[in-house]
């Protein structure tokens, strides 16, 4: 419509309680490429509009991060285009090049992570996003994902991105602060789990059972849950534990006094015992407070949060510091990179803060994918949905009222330049791409073949445990999906998404050329609507 999209059909098959449309986190895998696609785009005429006014001397004057890849590119642009332009320079962005190659480790997620292409046949290319974009191949997207997240981190303002660099840099300190307070949660979260709900014996059977049988392991864990127990309850917890043991009362004594809580720090008390030490608080901490919250107990330990991570404020441990920084800074990075997405109609309220969000490890909503391809389609246009035009009560009777749905006023959130891109690499994808299985269904309602396009996404989405050394000791299946996003001419777009719940997804082996044949199927039905023989007729 020309101030509000129509929704036409929202049906589903899932046999659940709720709209699976609207209602539910799924992985639906590639179709995040258009998401970091619109976002990388937009990024570029960032800096068309942040560059286009400055002087050769000017543009050479500037000296980018080496880490900031995007505005060193912006730069090069327009020192080397004789006639600069916001498309001509949006199409030279598409034609910019990553390797295919999975054989890279990248830092990313709070640690290294190794990635693969869904066609083994791409991995020694090095593509065109464009060409990347219409085969969906993953490893050009996590390298475009870096360039997007550095970007954030080293063209900004305040120069955060050279705290790296600086070890005197003050904010150094709020940010390892901020790791330390972020990491310690997740692992008392995760320790809490272990040993809330049960007694105390039970707490000190369970952690004494991954400590080696050794006298001053057992002895640093003892006295870090229990630093008040006297001496012969201390002898004997650790002669159950150590039955073969022959110490002498003197030696009992020097052991007791060598982990006394007052001359020793947490920090100090796991690497004795060789357990993390927020393990050692927290299992303590319950067996004080055995009706404690999880709330409770992450409230209860910010201090010693700082205190388990203090070694990290210290300067000879550099480049430990700057991974942890690195982290953080990333973590922000993907808090604008979560804005901009937003503003797209991305409906969570966050991203997974890795690389991996590029191919799809955030998730996303059938129905919010659809809002998305109504705004490349309006032109970088967000029109409010319609899902009724009014409602008519009591007819005919006094009590007759009749509410008609006045739409918000929509919004220009994209600029038109980066739609009109998008527009056309979507339609490549149909043309020559993972969705030419639709090349020529709608020809006959459109009024050239190249006004319709979409993108595909596979989504295998399982909960996997690695052991040491990488090695996989767990998968199970969570669910399987396989998603199609499209546009046909000027009018309709729409989600198709088949989807598998449970571990009943670990029988299936469809891609998603399984929802672009659905739509092929629905041709037939659609064709009507365009060609005239559907009448308009919402009242």
């Amino acid at each position: 419509g020309v101030d509000q999209n129509y929704l036409r059909i929202q049906t589903d098959n899932f046999n659940q309680p709720f709209n699976s449309n609207v209602g539910v986190k799924l992985d639906l895998g590639s179709t995040a490429k258009l998401r970091t696609l619109a976002n990388y785009l937009e990024i570029a005429t960032i800096l068309y509009q942040r560059y286009q006014q400055k002087t050769t001397k000017e543009l050479k004057a500037i000296k980018p991060h080496r880490s900031d890849k995007l505005s060193q590119w912006a730069i090069q642009y327009f020192l080397l285009e004789k006639n600069p332009s916001l498309p001509g320079m949006l199409g030279v962005a598409m034609k910019r090049r990553y390797s295919a190659s999975p054989y890279e480790t990248f830092f990313t997620g709070s640690g290294q992570h190794r990635f693969s292409n869904f066609n083994k046949d791409d991995n020694g290319k090095t593509l065109t996003l464009q060409e990347a974009f219409r085969h969906s191949v993953n490893l050009p997207f996590i390298r475009l994902m870096r360039d997007v997240v550095n970007y954030y981190i080293f063209a900004d303002e305040a120069g955060l991105g050279r705290i790296l660099e600086d070890k005197t840099d003050e904010r150094r300190k709020t940010y390892l602060a901020q790791f330390a307070d972020s990491e310690g949660k997740v692992f008392l979260r995760r320790f809490y789990q272990r040993y809330a709900k049960k007694s105390a014996q039970e707490i000190k059977t369970t952690l004494l059972e991954n400590v080696r049988s050794s006298p001053e392991r057992i002895a640093a864990v003892l006295r870090a849950l229990d630093p008040f127990e006297s001496i012969e309850v201390f002898k004997n917890d650790l002669l159950q534990h150590l039955p073969a043991l022959k110490y002498t009362q003197k030696q009992f004594e020097r052991l007791y006094e060598r982990y006394d809580y007052a001359t020793s720090n947490w920090p100090d008390r796991g690497y004795v015992a060789r357990i993390h030490p927020l393990e050692l608080w927290i299992a303590g901490y319950l067996m004080d407070h055995p009706q404690a919250s999880r709330s409770e107990a992450l409230s209860a330990s910010a201090e010693i949060r700082q205190e388990v991570y203090q070694w990290l404020f210290k300067t000879r441990h550099k480049n430990a510091q700057d991974s942890r920084i690195r982290i953080m800074l990333e973590t922000e990075a993907f808090v604008k990179i979560h804005r901009d997405w937003q503003r797209l109609g991305y409906p969570f309220q966050s991203l997974v803060p890795s690389y991996a969000t590029s191919i799809g490890s955030s998730a996303d909503r059938p129905s919010s994918l659809t809002e998305l391809m109504g705004i490349i389609i309006n032109d970088g246009v967000r029109k409010p949905l319609s899902l009724i035009n009014n409602i008519h009560f009591g007819e005919g009777t006094p009590y007759e009222v009749v509410l008609n749905y006045v739409p918000p006023a929509p919004q220009q959130v994209m600029e038109p330049e980066v739609a009109k891109v998008l527009q056309a690499a979507l339609s490549d994808i149909v043309q020559n791409g993972t969705a030419r299985r639709l090349k020529g269904a709608f020809d006959s309602i459109l009024p050239s073949p190249d006004h319709i396009g979409g993108k595909t996404g596979t989504g295998d989405h399982r909960y996997e445990v690695y052991g040491p050394g990488g090695t996989l000791k767990s998968s199970r299946v969570v669910n399987r999906t396989a998603t199609f996003v499209f546009f046909i001419g000027d009018l309709y777009f729409g989600t198709v998404v088949a989807y598998v719940a449970g571990s009943e997804a670990q029988h299936y082996t469809f891609t998603s050329a399984l929802p672009v044949q659905i739509l092929k199927i629905l041709a037939p039905d659609i064709i009507p609507l365009r060609s005239g023989t559907y009448q308009d007729d919402r009242t």
